[in-house]
């Protein structure tokens, strides 16, 4: 795993890069802001369910979360898993919405 900031991250948004963006909070709180990830849930990843992101297995997967320490814990399980490129966004999307609002 290795940690990607917000600036990392927005440039490649705004450059019209194609993300694997994967959000690992609830889904309340996808619904109430995302910057266009899929939603796994923690919880799931938790149970080893990952058969929607295995075509991502070869590929960068960015996870996040409120803070970064949940996408931290699921960067590490798919890590585990034998994922080859993840990477957490540092400050999760407090940071972002700090930086660029919602």
């Amino acid at each position: 795993m290795q940690n990607i900031t917000a600036e990392e991250i927005k440039a490649r948004i705004d450059a019209g890069e194609s993300l694997n963006l994967v959000d690992v909070r609830e889904p309340h709180e996808h619904a109430d802001f995302n910057i266009g990830g899929i939603l796994y849930p923690l919880g799931k990843l938790q149970t080893m369910q990952v058969d929607d992101l295995e075509p991502l297995k070869e590929e960068e997967v960015i996870v996040y979360c409120r803070s970064g320490n949940r996408s931290g814990q699921a960067a590490m399980i798919l890590d585990m898993l034998g994922f080859k490129n993840t990477k957490n966004l540092v400050g999760g999307m407090m940071n972002w919405e700090t930086k660029y609002g919602r």
